[in-house]
């Protein structure tokens, strides 16, 4: 088959007509170790159009690397969770019982804070919500607006009855940081109007820790905003109910992802505390 050279980064297109086959080819492929076509790719040495079949997607649009990667990913779970043992795979028994998860962790967007490959959660332990700096709102009729992340708590809470509410926060928060840099204030932007919940978080660290350097006074936003979560989320009555029914645990906990360190809130003592691991 002729061959093709493909630079790193460059997307190859080919004729929509040869999708059918290019299809089969691309399945695969996903089978073969992603680093071996990569290492070529970023070496640009000639690699063959059967071998392009990475680079189209399974329907007509074209694949690049990154989503290569994540079809290659879903193979090895497939492989993992469906195929190992076919008569009682996991998901079947996930299927057939549904999900009890007996934890709700509210994360952050952010792609480097994925709270299952943290936890090393297996599917149907965790029900996660994530949104941009991990926030929740405060209880507000139900009427007025779109809740996202409260219907989320609803449903943990009151249908799935889980029995723990972890609010994860982290540093370097990228939406954290732009409200201490005061460019959240567009009135047309969804992210300001978002980071609006914890818009007294500012004009606190800056009277509290005026001479802090300014990754100081970020990391401190970052807490302060957990504190500020942690409030809200129990301004919702079911979650009040559940604390004081079935002893819901509700914890705030602040990811130090440059040390790779874990920081708990003290309700005792209002501060977080290192978590010795």
């Amino acid at each position: 088959m002729k061959s093709k050279k493909l630079h790193w980064g460059n997307k190859a297109r080919i004729s929509a007509k040869n999708n059918s086959k290019l299809n089969g080819i691309a399945m695969a492929l996903i089978g073969w170790h992603h680093s071996s076509i990569i290492g070529r790719a970023k070496s640009s040495e000639h690699i063959s159009t059967c071998e392009l079949g990475i680079a189209v997607a399974y329907s007509k649009t074209i694949m690049n690397i990154a989503l290569y990667r994540l079809i290659a990913g879903f193979k090895r779970f497939r492989e993992k969770y469906f195929l190992l043992n076919d008569e009682h795979t996991y998901y079947q028994r996930l299927t057939t019982t549904g999900q009890t998860p007996k934890t709700l962790l509210i994360g952050c967007s952010d792609s480097r804070v994925d709270p299952a490959i943290m936890t090393g959660a297996s599917p149907g332990e965790l029900f996660v919500v994530r949104n941009v700096a991990n926030l929740i709102p405060p209880c507000e009729p139900s009427a007025i607006g779109f809740h996202g992340t409260s219907s989320a708590l609803e449903f943990a809470v009151v249908n799935l009855k889980v029995e723990n509410i972890i609010i994860l926060g982290h540093r370097q928060c990228g939406g954290i940081r732009a409200l201490m840099n005061g460019i959240t204030t567009d009135k047309e932007s969804f992210i300001g109007q978002w980071m609006k919940i914890v818009s007294s978080v500012p004009e606190k660290v800056h009277r509290e820790h005026p001479h802090a350097d300014q990754d100081t006074q970020y990391k401190i936003a970052e807490m302060e905003a957990l504190k500020i979560s942690l409030k809200n989320v129990q301004s919702f009555p079911f979650v009040q109910q559940a604390i004081e029914n079935r002893n819901l645990n509700v914890i705030a906990v602040y990811f130090d992802l440059e040390l790779g360190q874990l920081w708990e809130f003290d309700n005792l003592t209002e501060q977080f505390k290192q978590l010795e691991i």
